[in-house]
This record gives structure tokens, sequence and C-alpha cells, in this order.
């Protein structure tokens, strides 16, 4: 019997650290490579007029795909594009080319895990694999029992385990069958920071790792701009171009040559923070995107359609906030700081339903990671596994201490914004100013 198989391509867009794809080259005669772009993906979601994908980040996908194509045409593959949900267009894939075995990463996510499940249940006759690429650790090296509540505790439990060591490049890949899959679309050339595909990130990793930023990451990584004042690994790590493993050993071997400090242990520790919210979103399923969260606890908070479009537009009354959501709409891209600043603006000095906060984030961010989003906005309400019980920042003691001469603020327009929230009142009567 011939053995035809199939791989889903997700969020891990590169040939590199790639154990899924070894093991299909190893287990099937033929290989069909595909990568399926879900229309609900362009759709308004239930936040307001949020979607969940937005221009910059399908931009940067683009890309990524096209760059993925191109490194699996000398190995005799070709990567094929589809249009459409994914149980609406695989079981059509098993019955025309008979497929025996189906290959994919890991996804974090729960309308993910969701669709796998329903093929596994409908189509026994088939080999379902599931590969851990998109983690540090394999789900033995966590033990049998649940995750850790608080990040301090896994850190304690995780920090001192090895993870493997990055799969080397494959040299060859079975041929496919003649498939109707569309080739990736020409992404349109842009002048932005970041480009989407495996080269560009292993170039970035090559640069930032042959220069002296990493012995000072720690004490760089609080400024609110600056290419060089963080790392700028996390679009590549969450399209999948780039894995922690490949990472985490290049860190180690940077740390071999010119010796470890607080910095480079901090580049660990964030790699860290990355993995526990990916397992937490694994182990909370729909309860990560709940109002009451991991907690299963209600903020006081509502939903205000004014503040929440003043909040995105940046245009409320803190200039810093609203110097990051420019930099955000702008860029697609804000510093870690900047993001807890204006999710802490969200929830506490706007009283929004954090959830809005998340989706926007999901739409305007490059480097979206479902578990990292929605489990750093769950931290911030304190819904999440922040045993203080969420964060709340003094937006003018944060101004003083990044930005002091306020040229951050300058630079995006921040203090351009309205000094008055709200333009009516609860029941739509007109707000007017003194």
């Amino acid at each position: 019997m011939r053995r035809v198989g199939l791989y889903w391509f997700g969020n891990d867009l590169r040939l590199t650290d790639q154990p899924g794809l070894v093991r299909a080259a190893r287990e099937v005669d033929e290989l069909i490579c595909v990568y399926l772009v879900n229309p609900d993906w362009f759709r308004p979601s239930r936040y307001s007029s949020t979607r969940p994908l937005g221009r910059r980040r399908e931009q940067f996908l683009l890309e990524s795909l096209r760059a993925l194509d191109e490194r699996l045409r000398p190995l005799g593959q070709r990567l094929n594009v589809a249009w459409a949900r994914p149980l609406d267009v695989i079981p059509t894939l098993i019955a025309r080319y008979h497929l025996t075995h189906i290959y994919r990463s890991r996804h974090p996510g729960f309308d993910e895990a969701r669709e796998w499940r329903w093929l596994w249940d409908h189509y026994p006759q088939l080999e379902f694999v599931e590969v851990e690429n998109q983690t540090l650790f394999e789900s033995h090296q966590l033990g049998d029992g649940a995750l850790p509540a608080t990040f301090s505790a896994f850190r304690r439990q995780m920090q001192n385990t090895a993870a493997a060591e990055p799969v080397a490049e494959l040299e060859q890949l079975p041929a496919g069958p003649e498939f109707s899959g569309a080739r990736p679309p020409q992404p349109k050339a842009h002048d932005g920071a970041f480009i989407g595909g495996e080269t560009p990130a292993r170039r970035h990793l090559n640069r930032y790792f042959n220069s002296d930023l990493p012995r000072r990451y720690k004490l760089d990584r609080n400024e609110l701009d600056g290419w060089d004042h963080s790392t700028k690994f996390s679009p590549w790590l969450a399209m999948g171009c780039l894995s922690p493993r490949q990472l985490l050993s290049q860190l180690r071997a940077y740390e071999s040559r010119k010796g470890a400090n607080e910095s480079t242990e901090w580049i660990h520790f964030e790699l860290l923070w990355r993995e526990y919210f990916h397992w937490s979103a694994r182990e909370l399923g729909s309860d990560l995107f709940r109002f009451g969260g991991r907690a299963r606890r209600r903020p006081n908070t509502s939903f205000y359609p004014e503040r929440f479009r003043k909040w995105c537009d940046g245009n409320t009354p803190y200039p810093l906030v609203n110097a990051c959501m420019r930099q955000l709409n702008h860029t697609g891209y804000m510093s870690n700081r900047g993001r807890q600043l204006v999710a802490s603006c969200l929830v506490n000095e706007l009283s929004l339903d954090w959830r809005y906060g998340a989706a926007y984030f999901q739409e305007q961010l490059l480097d979206y990671d479902v578990g990292s989003n929605w489990g750093n906005w769950q931290y911030i309400a304190g819904v999440g596994a922040d045993p203080r019980g969420g964060r709340h920042f003094n937006l003018a003691k944060q101004a003083a201490q990044y930005d002091p001469d306020g040229a951050f603020v300058a630079r995006w327009g921040g203090a351009g914004g309205d000094a008055q929230l709200d333009s009516v009142d609860a029941a739509d009567w007109p707000i007017t100013r003194d």
C-alpha cells in the first residue's frame, strides 16, 4: 500500500528544526505540503470591529509562506495554499488523495485543537501525528501533574531542564502527487523592519548573537523605542520562522563564547515566560478567552464603545498610552513595557473589558501569539496567573521613568489626545463641556 502524507503547516513556517517533516520524510512515499488560510481570520470578531488577522500580520504571513515555498522547491516539494476552513478542505483532500498520514505541529489554540480532534474522531483509519516544535520542552518533561499555577513555580521547576537540540535542516522530501492548491501569492513590497520568512529570521539571529546586544538586554529591555533595545525575535517566533529551541541554542553558544551574565539569563527568562503561556493556553482551552479567565474572577469592568475607540486610536487623556498605541498602529509592534502600560490603562483607567484589548492586539501585533497575548492580558486584568491579582501602573510615574524628556510621546504625537473620555453618558445623553 502506497503511503500518502499531508503536512499541515501552521505556526511552523521553516525547514530547520522540523521534526514532524523529518518523520514524514521517513514514513511516507508521497507528501503534500499545505497551508490553510482561514477566511474567518478576515471577518469581524465578537469584540467590536476587530478581526483576528490585521493587515500587517497578513503581509508578514504572506512573506513567510512565499519564503517557505521557495525553500521547499529545491527539495522537490512546494507549498500549496488554500483559502478555506480546515474542516471544509481536509476531508476533501483525504478522499481525493487517499491520505494515510496527517502531520502537523501541535498548536496551543482552542479552535485548532478542536479541529484536530474532529479529524481524529472521524478518520480513525488515518495515522495522525502531532509534534512539539513550537516549544522548548516536550510534554513528558513537564511531569504528570497539572501545570504550576504561577510562572514562578513553573520557572523553578523547568529552568534547569535541558531542551532538545534543534533538528538539522532537511535535504530531501518525498515528492507529492499532482495537486491543485495555489502557490503563495507574491506579497507587496514594504519598508517595514520585519520581513517574514526563515532566511530573514536566521539573518537576524546571527546578527544579534554576533553583537554585544545580548550582554545589555536587561539594561535596555524597558526602552519604549529603538530596534536594538530588545531582541526583536518575537514576530519570527510567533509565525514559526524561527523555533524557540534554535534561539536557546544560539543563546547558549553565545554564553560559551562570551560568558553568561544577568542579561543573557534574562533572555532565557523571557523564553520561559513564553513557554509557560504556551502550556497554560493548552491547559485552559476556551477559558483562555473567558471574562473571568483562569482565576474565574469577574473584573469590575464593562464595555464603552467610545472609550475603546479612543484607546485604539491613541486619543485618550494619557499621552504615553496614546504614543504607544499610535506606534502600534503605525508599525505593528510595541515594546513589552508599552504593552503593560496600555493594557493597565484599558482595564483600570478606562474600566474596559480586557478581552477587547486582547482582541485588538491580536489584530494589530506582528508577533501575535495566542498563549502569550491572551495570557498576558489575563495577567494584567487580574484573572490570570498573577498571585497579586492584576497590575495597575501609575501612568504619570511610568512616563517620568521611561520617557523623562517626552521624546517618545513627541515622536508619536501622544500629547494630542482628547482630555474628555466620554461625550455621552450611560443613557446616551450628551455630556457637555463646561
